[in-house]
């Protein structure tokens, strides 16, 4: 549970309290001062800590608009705990919209980092110091990397069974059971005490509709899950996600234009043809096949590739064709022009 008294960055919020705070961090050498943007919101009633942070790769943009329209809506006057939001924490990397820092580090493998360390480290440490530490649970948010798109999904330690409640809370179709990473957020968040799921959806730099409704959609749900709204009044039960314990990626069998014919999302099985490779004159070099079925949860969106690329991430399930299910019940749930309406109530301006 939170402590009556919280301060970050040497700014002290109390119970019922919000704050925007601007983080300091490591100065551009243009002498250009640097800050990572914190939004806390304290209810007056006390209960869990829960932060939610984005870009710590800065070409992934999805979690930015997800958390401005969690900042944004009316759900927060009912907040019950701290909500503790970071919609940009490399912010270095959204400057020159890369994934990486300037010192070309991830900061993702650069946890618990330093403050004597190298940029990233000395990022991480600050990060984990000043929020992670301060937090019961957290929700991380990425997207696919360059020219590759992630379906909806949350990536945990589905082997801790309180991690495993938040996952499921969150309401994607798709879990990803994940060790976790040396250097990474959710091993030292770990080790501090933090419960953290990850969710990935959508492609580097670009704001994708569907990703970020559910994306809102999720965060929500986990924090109706920790008691920090109010239930749902909502009578439609969840469907209860299916979990994968594996994974492969299809690579590329030849060099050449690829032409997709199956999509994020799909069932695919055994012998199934994926992508055709093609050279400039349109004679078709290779059929890439599936090895293993299952559904497609990461996807390669360039029509160019190399042997060996890698071109589909496939996840393994027990029951594949309900996941597919599942899949194409959000999809359409979530881009009904009428039900979005109701995804969310914004303050007014």
């Amino acid at each position: 549970m939170e402590k009556t008294a919280l301060t970050i960055g040497g700014v002290e919020i109390p119970l019922g309290g919000t704050a925007r705070i601007k983080l300091p961090m490591v100065k551009l050498y243009t002498d250009t001062n640097m800050s990572m943007p914190v939004f806390v919101k304290r209810g007056k009633r006390s209960g869990p800590t829960l932060f939610i942070s984005a870009a710590i790769h800065g070409d992934e943009l999805n979690g930015i608009e997800i958390i401005s329209r969690i900042i944004q809506s009316k759900y927060l006057d009912s907040l019950k705990g701290t909500l503790i939001a970071v919609p940009i924490v490399n912010g270095y990397g959204v400057l020159s919209q890369s994934r990486y820092l300037p010192d070309r580090r991830d900061l993702n493998r650069s946890f618990p980092g330093s403050q004597r360390g190298s940029l990233a480290g000395r990022v991480a440490d600050r990060f984990l110091n000043e929020i992670v530490s301060k937090a019961n649970y957290g929700i991380d948010l990425h997207t696919g990397s360059l020219h590759r798109t992630n379906l909806p999904q949350v990536r945990a330690n589905l082997d801790d069974p309180e991690t495993l409640a938040i996952a499921k809370a969150f309401g994607v179709p798709v879990l990803m059971n994940s060790n976790l990473r040396d250097g990474s957020l959710r091993e030292c968040a770990n080790d501090v005490g933090a419960k953290v799921i990850l969710y990935e959806a959508g492609e580097a730099l670009r704001f994708d509709e569907l990703s970020i409704r559910a994306g809102v959609k999720g965060v929500v749900g986990v924090m109706r899950h920790l008691g920090m709204l109010p239930k749902s009044r909502s009578k439609k039960s969840l469907s209860e996600p299916r979990i994968a314990r594996s994974s492969s990626w299809i690579r590329a069998t030849d060099s050449g234009f690829t032409t997709h014919i199956k999509e994020l999302g799909d069932l695919v099985e055994a012998g199934d043809v994926l992508a055709e490779i093609k050279d400039p004159y349109g004679d078709i070099l290779d059929k890439v096949l599936c090895k293993n079925g299952g559904i497609i949860i990461g996807k390669q969106n360039i029509p160019l590739v190399q042997e060996g690329d890698a071109m589909y991430h496939i996840a393994h399930f027990s029951s594949p064709d309900e996941v597919a299910g599942h899949v194409e019940s959000m999809q359409d749930e979530l881009m009904d022009s009428e039900a979005s309406l109701n995804l969310i109530d914004y303050k007014s301006s």
